[in-house]
């Protein structure tokens, strides 16, 4: 690997994937001319719905599936010129829980590393065990681990050749609360480290938690790329909630003419634009109609928002 570090630890230009019919199904357009930058040493949240082209994104790099076009780079590595660096120097999890149930969590490592060409006296398995917090199950069989801890294991089998880049495909899907903690502090750990982090989940709030850029995809293509911060500011919206002191049977009339609505736990809800209407003016009006407050707070946009309409519903635009 070059010794210069690459400003980008994927590149994808013009990426394109054209699965083929069979029988009576159609060939299947996933990946549509796809452009897409994740700069070194980020966490980069790659997001979409099932189907949009994320799993199969992450598989041309991975060498899982052959791309029908365009070019792409692993740590400035064109995957089509030298495959096996390339491939080196990225680590995959993927959804599937792929391991032989009959081997131990070592041996799992230490064959994964062997296939890697990892020289015995480079080998981490007792780190990596530890970090995943699999140390006292190192002799168990795979068989007899529970599903976060497969997970987990999953996450070191990955990290065996110290790759600089690291893709998380779904990593806490059936992952309790307490495990999916664990999984997420080792990962900041790795962050820190210089490891390059690609996260794709469907728990949109680790996405806005973790990550400090996020691309959605849908049908395919990349439909927004930004810093989380920028996304967010794309939706200009907020929404003012009043709790009220006495129970509320209708929306007061002097506040007919806003996007209001009383919610079920009786609050009522005024969604507004920023810099279009005054929350001084909405309370004044609320307050002209005779209703008492209680309390009172501000509500932002967040990722699911912006998430849900950037694509939803986009077959009928």
């Amino acid at each position: 690997m070059s010794q210069t570090l690459p400003e980008y630890a994927l590149e994808a230009t013009g990426l394109r994937k054209t699965y083929g019919g069979s029988g009576k199904s159609e060939p299947k357009e996933a990946l549509k001319g796809v452009d897409l930058k994740i700069r070194r040493g980020s966490i980069f949240g790659l997001l979409g719905p099932n189907g949009a082209g994320k799993s199969t994104f992450i598989n041309i790099f991975a060498g899982l599936v052959k791309k029908s076009g365009g070019t792409a780079k692993t740590w400035g590595i064109d995957i089509d010129k030298d495959n096996r660096a390339a491939r080196a120097a990225i680590g995959v999890v993927p959804q599937e829980i792929n391991m032989d149930v009959f081997f131990t969590p070592q041996e799992t490592l230490e064959q994964m590393a062997g296939y890697y060409g990892v020289p015995k006296a480079e080998r981490r398995t007792d780190e990596l065990l530890e970090a995943v917090g699999l140390s006292d199950k190192r002799d168990a069989y795979v068989r007899s681990l529970s599903g976060g801890m497969k997970r987990r294991l999953l996450v070191a089998k990955a990290m065996v050749h110290n790759p600089p880049v690291l893709v998380l495909d779904e990593p806490t899907a059936g992952v309790d609360i307490e495990l999916r903690r664990q999984l997420w502090d080792y990962v900041r750990q790795l962050h820190a480290a210089g490891t390059t982090i690609v996260l794709t989940t469907h728990y949109l709030e680790e996405a806005q938690e973790l990550c400090d850029e996020i691309a959605i995809v849908d049908q395919g293509q990349v439909v927004a790329c930004e810093p989380k911060d920028q996304l967010l500011k794309r939706m200009d919206t907020k929404t003012l909630v009043i709790e009220p002191a006495d129970k509320l049977l209708s929306i007061p009339e002097a506040l007919a003419g806003y996007d209001a609505e009383i919610r079920d736990n009786g609050s009522l809800a005024i969604t507004y634009k920023r810099g279009e209407v005054s929350v001084a003016e909405m309370i004044e009006k609320y307050r002209s109609s005779g209703a008492r407050i209680e309390d009172l707070r501000t509500e932002e946009a967040n990722l699911e928002d912006v998430f849900l309409a950037l694509t939803y519903n986009r077959d009928s635009a």
